[in-house]
């Protein structure tokens, strides 16, 4: 089981998957919460830009690569709000190796969302283009993990706050970071259910887990949902709840379905 005390700093980002890859986005919020620095909830990052005002997915990705890849004692837990991986019978329907590493290389070359001519609408619209045809899911697949907890599936498109459109975006930015940060990063749970001491770990998350635990206050959803995910997690922290969270009650099967699929961070 990961150790009470591995994480001292904890990161929620909102995420969105409209536009371009470096398109600034007002949806797109990062909070940060530090044990012992921050009291007990998150604070805003703001990007450092003069002269631009919000985060884009490329901002944000070669932030985290900065963030993560310093020298530093403060290991950091990440929570993003998108799909890290696909259901089992998208493997097995295009015959894919039941490898999340492999995956993320096949997706990004069907769908190379992380260059900035390229969006998951155009991606849509593209009938006619025969990478993306080969790589479709049905709304109807889902993930074990959204099943307990009542998630739309990752192929879920053309509704609002359509966790598809994220990561269909997000994916190869997770490709990106592991490129970037070969020797550093933990992505749980498919380097495995529990993170060395000292590596930074980043996880799906899904804010409606925990949302509602916080009055909204004066912050937008976004806002909202990144704060909440950053607080969270530091309360867990907190109160020595956060690491059995790391190994959710799954049976022998489930575990090595979700190994492929991915888990949502806090679903038990």
């Amino acid at each position: 089981m990961a150790s009470q005390e591995m994480f001292r700093r904890f990161i929620g980002i909102d995420y969105s998957g409209a536009k371009f890859a470096s398109s600034p986005l007002k949806s797109l919020r990062i909070y940060e919460s530090i044990l012992g620095k921050t009291g007990k909830v998150a604070t805003e990052v703001r990007l450092c830009k003069t002269s631009q005002k919000y985060w884009s997915r490329c901002d944000i990705a070669k932030w985290l690569v900065n963030e993560l890849g310093a020298s530093t004692t403060t290991t950091t837990l990440v929570a993003i709000d998108h799909g890290f991986s696909f259901p089992f019978c998208y493997f097995e329907k295009y015959q894919l190796p039941l490898n999340w590493h492999y995956f993320l290389d096949d997706f990004s070359h069907h769908w190379p969302t992380d260059n900035n001519d390229v969006s998951v609408r155009r991606l849509r619209k593209e009938t006619k283009s025969s990478k993306v045809r080969l790589r479709t899911g049905d709304s109807k697949w889902r993930r074990v993990c959204e099943r307990r907890v009542g998630a739309k599936s990752v192929f879920h498109f053309d509704v609002p706050g359509s966790v598809a459109t994220s990561t269909h975006a997000g994916i190869p930015w997770l490709r990106y970071l592991r490129q970037n940060l070969p020797d550093n990063i933990h992505f749980w749970p498919f380097d495995g259910w529990n993170p060395p001491k000292g590596k930074n770990v980043i996880a799906e998350a899904y804010p409606a887990l925990w949302k509602n635990n916080f009055a909204q206050e004066d912050r937008t959803p976004d806002q909202h949902d990144a704060f909440s995910l950053a607080t969270n997690l530091l309360l867990l922290a907190d109160s020595l709840t956060l690491a059995p969270l790391f190994n959710p009650s799954l049976t022998p099967s489930e575990r090595i379905t979700a190994q492929v699929e991915g888990w949502i961070f806090g679903v038990k």
